[in-house]
């Protein structure tokens, strides 16, 4: 810019104002060649710019992680928290049962209780989705039974299941827990 004495003004007949129509008439922009930025500052400012807007990214994504393990750690407690709401009555009627066994003189009506209690802990299971697998006298099936033994039997075909050890549970068709069977298979004696 071009500065001009001027005679008036509040600062005195020697103030230096800036001449008006040197900007008019010579730069159509109206900016001064000083006042253009430097392309290396440009470049690092908007490094700088990237670099707050990545750390604050990173930030938001570690509270966001750490609020999702939070909740999921939530949802699980929450959810133990209603299974054993859900199981606990059926402890308590196996406790009153063991009560009662000490003093029953009828063991018909402790049976009756105990398969009370059974029942209603299938219903529990039921109400969550989970089912027993039913295996005795069906094909073995490997991706929801575990053969422990084998046994020569004619009652049931070979192949079959034959006795059930132990209980296997699925929900859906996720297993939980495979069932532990004896499958059956052709007597040697030719029967």
């Amino acid at each position: 810019m071009d500065y001009v004495e001027s005679d008036v003004g509040t600062n005195g007949p020697d103030a230096v104002v800036p001449d008006v129509t040197a900007q008019e008439s010579g730069d159509p922009s109206g900016e001064d060649d000083s006042l253009v930025a430097d392309p290396v500052e440009a470049a690092q400012a908007e490094v700088a710019r990237l670099h707050d807007q990545l750390l604050r990214t990173a930030a938001d994504f570690d509270n966001f992680r750490k609020r999702s393990r939070r909740e999921l750690a939530d949802a699980e407690r929450k959810a133990r928290e209603d299974l054993l709401r859900d199981l606990l009555p059926v402890f308590d009627n196996l406790e009153r049962a063991q009560a009662h066994s000490d003093s029953a003189t009828d063991v018909r009506s402790l049976a009756d209780g105990v398969a009370m209690v059974l029942r209603q802990f299938y219903d529990i299971l039921g109400r969550l989705g989970i089912e027993r697998i039913s295996a005795l006298g069906k094909a073995f099936d490997p991706t929801f039974e575990e053969a422990i033994q084998q046994v020569e039997t004619a009652e049931y075909e070979p192949g079959t299941v034959a006795a059930e050890v132990q209980a296997g549970y699925r929900m859906g068709e996720r297993l939980i827990r495979p069932a532990m069977v004896v499958v059956a298979k052709k007597p040697s004696n030719g029967g």
